[in-house]
């Protein structure tokens, strides 16, 4: 980027560049020059074509006088009377300022690529700034004023006639498709200024509309704005494989993240994880879980030359997948659709509320027609037409909802729409998996057995070699314990196929291969344990979760994992009694053993163990049947039946990707703080949903009764009505305690 420097003191630069910058562009270079650590603060001046830079200037203070030092640095390179220039005529007296080099460096670097880059990936660009915002409404009323002094009455009373057509327009489209709403309300409130020959009022009136309009955009603009850039910042991580053709087993991948992928480069994506990017199949066979593009909730089949795009999942199968676009243009459009779809996912208060506003639209028209018959006052008339409930309700509840979702975001959880936090608020009874969510992400291999001649390492490399492919996190503690071992092992195994809630089946020199639970091995797969060998196991696995290798049915190892609970878990679950819920319930697939010790660590009462995940959504059914308002806590693909089957589903954030595409809730950090943190947010937007319908109501039916009574002008009465909407929003725009 080509600039010349404007003014310049230490630790501050202000560049004229040599044009205008594009208000879509604001956004996109405060966020290139704040990635630079040195850098501390940014403000574009886009009409000026401007920038001004903060930098961290750590030696300002060397001179004896730092403010005279810097002002007469400002005005010249030639600073005699500084103690520390001895008089020397200098050709930059900033050069040696701590920072300096790097920030001009960061502006330097920035170009027309990065910058289209940057504002496709992050939408805030787009959103009006203050000072746009501060330059619309001087403009909109100082034409306003400039019209009333300079222009004669009959210009200006035709120009207020043609400022007209916009609201005629608007009422138009209203009627046409049989809605008779607030744009209908201020044409005919404006139109009766007409009638009366007042166009000094009518004029005036749209003014104060138009600047309502102006702000309530704004308004709006700016918490989806906070939402989505909240979003943004949560990261994905993708399964890079090395250049080359998809047939390629045995290939070391790597995990990486999202934002790296560039366009060509080859990832696999397996059961239970996301798709971060758009691409093209070029191996395998998925089912592919499209819910947030589509909202269609069943998976479809994908195979080798199918499509697949960014935020969907993949329920079952294997694909290898080259990257069609990179991740900074697919993941925006992914975000943006959540929050589309937002819309969709209404607290049902809000619904009613906007409801009611709406019906109370033709209440407006035909206390109007009372005024009218009863007083014969068109003054009186139009200020009953001026004040209506619809966009004070509507506007207050959104943005209360936005702030909401984007605090949510913030603090480490992603929701769906609002009516998951209405839901979440009145929930008594919490439904926990756990593996992941009670217990650490990070469980640990504490115990491993080997049998029929294999060693315990020979058990562990196998066993690494097999669960490395799977999010889950007993498969990554098993992984993580090899690479402690500095066990290193190459794929011999044929293709792997992932069983929900059991384990994996593979081939090894046409051997079958299971790993997974006891059930699975053993009562599926009639895998046969001696006595002796039964015994080893529960002398040994005690209180641990275990899996069990078993190679052409016969058993070749056990390992045992240990599954601490959360640092935290039993505080969170105890405040979350103090906040209403009246029972915590943990139901698992993991032996009774480990089960009991992490429910009596978490102090949880009651639970179930050995479950399959249609036994899970059995129980959440169940639940709901008995009038209980049930939330489910769950991290993995077993878990995704039940999640969808309760009234809120939550989904840790280290969990997979069918899981958070399941729930109606992600906790990002899986800290289960954020459940209680989530409650108190939601029982604080029911609080101010509440509170700020009932001083709508009450604002606007005072303004009613001043109207109809003649103690107010239709002028006023627009002026308080848009103001306290305005202000009313702006206070649910604030973050909650």
């Amino acid at each position: 980027m080509k600039f010349s420097i404007e003014h310049e003191v230490p630790g501050r630069i202000r560049v004229k560049l040599q044009g205008r910058v594009p208000t879509a562009d604001i956004g996109a270079l405060t966020r290139l020059l704040m990635e630079h650590s040195v850098i501390q603060h940014v403000s574009v001046y886009p009409r000026a074509a401007s920038i001004a830079v903060r930098y961290c200037a750590e030696n300002t203070d060397d001179c004896a006088d730092s403010s005279a030092h810097e002002h007469v640095h400002a005005l010249t390179p030639h600073a005699p009377d500084c103690p520390c220039c001895s008089g020397e005529l200098l050709e930059d007296p900033f050069a040696s300022i701590p920072g300096r080099a790097e920030a001009l460096a960061a502006l330097a670097a920035i170009n027309a690529h990065d910058v289209e880059i940057t504002r496709r990936a992050y939408p805030e660009a787009q959103v009006p700034r203050v000072h746009d915002l501060l330059l619309d409404v001087a403009w909109l009323l100082g034409t306003h004023m400039a019209r009333r002094w300079f222009l004669p009455a009959p210009l200006s009373s035709l120009y207020a006639v043609w400022s007209y057509r916009h609201f005629i327009a608007e009422a138009a489209r209203s009627l046409i498709n049989g809605r008779l709403d607030v744009p209908v309300l201020d044409a005919s409130a404006i139109g009766i200024s007409f009638v009366k020959g007042d166009f000094k009022t009518a004029a005036g009136t749209m003014v104060l509309l138009q600047l309502g309009d102006l702000l309530e955009d704004y308004t709006r603009a700016q918490s989806q704005n906070q939402l989505i850039s909240s979003l943004l910042d949560i990261p994905e991580y993708a399964q890079l494989l090395p250049d080359g053709d998809a047939d390629m087993r045995g290939a070391e991948e790597c995990r990486v993240h999202a934002s790296t992928l560039e366009k060509g480069s080859l990832i696999v994506v397996r059961t239970g994880m996301p798709i971060p990017v758009d691409g093209t199949i070029e191996r395998g066979l998925a089912m592919v879980n499209q819910a947030t593009l589509t909202g269609e909730p069943l998976a479809i089949e994908r195979r080798e030359g199918d499509d697949v795009f960014a935020g969907t999942a993949v329920e079952d199968g294997e694909i290898f997948v080259r990257v069609r676009a990179a991740a900074e243009d697919t993941k925006l459009r992914s975000i943006v659709s959540l929050v589309e779809n937002s819309e969709r996912l209404k607290a049902e208060s809000l619904a009613r509320r906007e409801n009611l506003a709406d019906a109370i639209v033709p209440w407006n028209f035909l206390l109007a027609g009372l005024v009218a018959l009863t007083t014969r006052s068109l003054e009186r008339t139009s200020a009953a037409l001026m004040v209506d409930y619809s966009c004070a309700l509507k506007l207050t509840g959104a943005i209360s909802v936005l702030t909401a979702m984007s605090q949510s975001a913030q603090e480490g959880f992603i929701v769906k729409g609002s009516k998951h936090f209405e839901t979440f608020a009145k929930a008594d009874t919490i439904v926990f998996d756990k593996t992941g969510t009670l217990t650490a992400a990070a469980p640990q291999v504490k115990e491993i057995l080997g049998f029929d001649g294999w060693e315990t390492d020979e058990v562990l490399r196998f066993s690494a070699c097999l669960e490395e492919h799977f999010p889950h996190p007993v498969a990554r503690a098993v992984v993580h314990a090899a690479a402690q071992a500095g066990l290193k092992h190459r794929e011999r195994h044929a293709e792997l196929d992932y069983i929900v809630a059991h384990g994996i089946a593979s081939s090894l020199n046409g051997a079958r291969v299971v790993i997974g639970s006891k059930h699975f091995v053993v009562q599926d797969e009639g895998v046969l344990i001696s006595d002796e060998a039964a015994a080893q196991i529960a002398n040994r696995m005690t209180g641990l979760s275990t899996l069990y290798l078993a190679v052409d049915g016969e058993l070749r190892g056990v390992i045992g994992v240990e599954d601490p609970i959360k640092e935290g878990t039993p505080e969170a679950l105890a405040e979350l009694k103090r906040l209403g819920v009246k029972r915590l319930i943990m139901l698992t697939g993991d032996n009774q053993h480990a089960a009991r010790r992490i429910a009596k660590e978490a102090g949880i009462t009651e639970f179930r163990a050995n479950l399959l995940p249609e036994q899970k959504h059995t129980i959440i059914e169940e639940l709901r049947a008995e009038g209980a308002c049930v939330v489910m806590v769950g991290d993995g693909v077993n878990d995704s039946p039940a999640l969808s089957a309760a009234d809120v589903g939550i989904a840790m954030g280290s969990g997979t990707a069918i899981a958070k595409e399941v729930a109606d809730i992600t906790l990002t950090e899986g800290d289960l703080s954020s459940l209680v943190a989530l409650r108190r947010l939601s029982q604080g937007l029911k609080v101010r949903m509440e509170n700020s319908f009932n001083q709508v109501i009450a604002i606007n039916s005072a303004l009613l009764a001043g109207g109809i009574t003649g103690s107010l002008t239709p002028q006023t009465s627009a002026l308080i009505h848009n103001g306290s909407t305005i202000a009313l929003s702006m206070r649910n725009a604030r973050t909650y305690e």
